[in-house]
Formats: structure tokens, sequence, C-alpha cells
């Protein structure tokens, strides 16, 4: 029996759901004209984006566009609620409004969905060409060598420095180093 496959961007992705979902909820929600949260909120927003980060990094479809994007909208929704029910007040603008929030919410949760299954995709086919070249026993490229030159024409412009800057009532450079 083979062991089952665990996805190795599993926790890459469990951190990705849950610092966006934090940091997009506040920024969504500070471009409709909210102010920044505080105190206990950004506490019960933190353990918001942990528990939605858990959720992200053990739920096996989670790695689709589609789950994620269910993931950051109900993160979006709850992060919302949070920013509501509290002691919160919206700065006095005549642009925000209801359907503003929605729609930089929707969009917070549509590119981060997007960015979170792309990098997903990315990891996956760079995973697949390193176990490629690791299965075909291919070596790397050997490093290339540089050549260090022994002896110039010239002195080091630091000797230079050195001997100009010893004061000449001690003994010469020569016998410092």
């Amino acid at each position: 029996m083979t062991p089952a496959r665990t996805d190795p961007a599993a926790p890459l992705r469990g951190t990705a759901v849950g610092m966006l979902t934090a940091a997009l909820a506040v920024a969504a929600h500070g471009t409709a004209g909210g102010v920044l949260p505080d105190g206990a909120i950004t506490a019960q927003l933190a353990v918001l984006a942990v528990t939605l980060g858990a959720v992200a990094a053990t739920v096996r479809a989670a790695d689709r566009a589609a789950v994620l994007w269910a993931l950051l909208g109900s993160g979006q929704l709850l992060a919302h609620a949070l920013l509501a029910t509290a002691d919160h007040a919206h700065a006095p603008n005549p642009m925000a409004s209801g359907a503003t929030m929605l729609v930089a919410h929707v969009l917070a949760v549509t590119v981060g969905a997007a960015l979170i299954a792309g990098g997903a995709r990315f990891c996956a086919a760079m995973s697949r060409a390193v176990r490629a070249v690791a299965a075909s026993g291919g070596r790397l490229p050997a490093a290339a060598t540089s050549v260090l030159v022994g002896s110039t024409d010239q002195p080091l412009h630091s000797a230079l420095f050195l001997a100009a800057s010893v004061s000449h009532r001690g003994p010469p450079v020569g016998a410092i180093a």
C-alpha cells in the first residue's frame, strides 16, 4: 500500500489564505471609507485569519480557484461582519457606499483567489521539474571556475591608501603587515 501523498503547497496556501483574509478585508474596508481596526477587533481578525488558513491548509480541494474563492469570500464576509459589529465608524466620505464596499470586497476575493491558485500551480510545476531532474539522475552543471590573479604590475588601492595614511615616524609599512 502506498502512503497518501501530501500536498507540499498546502501550508503555503493556508498561510496565504489566512494572511490575505485579514489584509484584504482591512484594505477593501479602508478603500470604501472604513477606518483601521484596533484593539479587540484586530485580535478577532487574527483568529479568523488563522482559522481560515488552517481550513485552507487541510481541505483537500483547496487548490482549486472556486474553493479558494469560497474560503476568501467567507473570510471577507466574516471580517466585514466583525468590522461592522464592533464600535466601528466609517470616515465621512460621500463616495463611500454599500455598493462600493461590496465591489471592493469582491475584487479583493477574486484577485486573492487568482493569486493563490496561480502560486499553487507554479509550485506544482516547479516541483514536477525538480522531481524529473532528480529522477533522471541528471547532474547539475559544474560551477564556473574563476581565475584569481596573484600579482599585478600595479599595487592595490588599499595598499596605496595604507601607505599614505601611516605616519612616517613609526616602522615602515612593510614591517606592519
